[in-house]
């Protein structure tokens, strides 16, 4: 029975159900000694409470998509079938252009939010350069399968959940394609391919978004491989150019370390409440040696850059939640490199996907821009305003702090 499906849920339900109607049925009518009595009470209890709390858990998760299956939640899953050195470009030698096509097998992916704004399909991904085995969520655009767009290639984002997290979380809670699809529609947002991969390939660990030669090459997994099963199976902008990544919390960390590191692959970057040292997430693989830290630091990244690399980065945070981190990267910015940085008052809300959903649209406005994209039905975006800002809007527009803070 899966984590996250309705049966389950339905399960806990009822199961909870009975549980509290136990005690008041038959609290008094229980015979026989009184230990047995007093036993009987206390499993009532313990079986009262035991699904209480796995109910509240199921809601939260299922209404946060933090863990997507039993191994996840377990820290039994692995999704990693070989991790070779593959040197520091991450390809291990492979001319990924001269690798034949691989023509995937999609299904109607399952759970909250799947099945809205056209649909969100799934496929089992075998990375033929990181050795990573896992799913990949991917949601076309409206004009996708319009006979007056059936040239057109489409720009791309890669979506990252934080840890943990499921890749689902993009459209089952922060509701990323609903959000979208009208404004595409209209010709206000660049209609983009969205790509959600797994990024909880080991179990009981957050990778850090990095190569650990015997471990995971979470970095190849991400920028090489997903990106090549994108370009072999719909019709997607060729890289740097039509490629953009995004994540919120930890996938933040990795989106903007991700463009940094390969302005080759990546040309814009969104980091919602990141951080620059990996540090910041205890339980990251990047984080265990000195080395590894420093490597997937985008500030370090940045600052010893012996060029600076061409890409546009977009950071949002709170301040002591993801804001000083984004202005360090301004600080060491150096063109071609832009860092857009957007502070969020704490009034906003703390770090959850309340505080990161509103900001979704402006987020794809900014990357509409930045890709110099063109809305296909020639609509420009209107700039933001934080006018009249409620306490969504302060999360999702531009405000400058002197704004925020008279609202406070």
């Amino acid at each position: 029975m899966s984590l996250t499906g309705t049966p389950f849920l339905s399960t806990l339900i009822a199961l909870s159900v009975v549980a509290l109607a136990l005690p008041l049925l038959l609290w008094s009518r229980l015979r026989g000694p009184r230990i047995a009595r007093a036993v009987a009470r206390v499993l009532m209890l313990l079986f009262a409470q035991g699904t209480a709390v796995a109910l509240v858990f199921v809601l939260v998760n299922n209404s946060n998509n933090l863990y997507d299956t039993w191994d996840d939640l377990l820290g039994t899953g692995n999704h990693v079938q070989q991790a070779a050195d593959l040197g520091a470009d991450g390809t291990g030698g492979i001319a990924l252009e001269r690798l034949p096509k691989v023509r995937q097998t999609f299904s109607q992916a399952e759970g909250p939010g799947m099945h809205a704004a056209g649909g969100v399909r799934v496929t089992q991904v075998k990375g033929r350069v990181s050795g990573v085995n896992a799913e990949v969520y991917v949601w076309l655009p409206p004009q996708y399968d319009e006979p007056a767009y059936r040239k057109h290639a489409f720009p791309v984002v890669e979506l990252l959940p934080g840890y943990p997290g499921s890749a689902k979380s993009w459209f089952g809670t922060l509701r990323v394609h609903e959000q979208l699809l009208p404004l595409m529609r209209e010709g206000k947002v660049a209609p983009f391919i969205l790509v959600a991969p797994r990024t909880t390939l080991l179990p009981g660990v957050d990778t850090g978004c990095a190569n650990v030669p015997g471990a995971v090459n979470a970095d190849s997994w991400l920028s090489l491989d997903v990106p090549k099963m994108v370009t072999d199976n719909f019709r997607a902008q060729p890289a740097p150019k039509g490629w953009a990544v995004a994540g919120y919390s930890a996938g933040a960390h990795c989106a903007a370390k991700l463009a940094v590191a390969h302005p080759d692959r990546y040309r814009a970057a969104v980091s919602l409440s990141g951080y620059n040292d990996p540090i910041i997430e205890r339980n990251s693989l990047a984080a265990q040696d000195p080395a590894l830290r420093r490597a997937n630091n985008p500030y370090l990244l940045l600052r010893r850059a012996a060029t600076p690399p061409p890409v546009a980065l977009y950071l949002s945070g709170q301040p002591g939640d993801g804001y000083e981190a984004g202005l360090a990267l301004q600080r060491e910015a150096k063109a071609p490199t832009t860092v857009h940085v957007v502070y969020i008052p704490k009034g906003a809300g703390g770090h959850t996907m309340a505080l990161w959903k509103p900001q979704v649209v402006p987020v794809f406005r900014w990357l509409t821009t930045q890709l110099g994209q063109r809305p296909l039905a020639g609509a420009t975006p209107p700039a933001p305003s934080s006018d009249g800002s409620t306490r969504a809007a302060l999360a999702s527009e531009t405000a400058s702090r002197g704004d925020a803070a008279r609202r406070r």
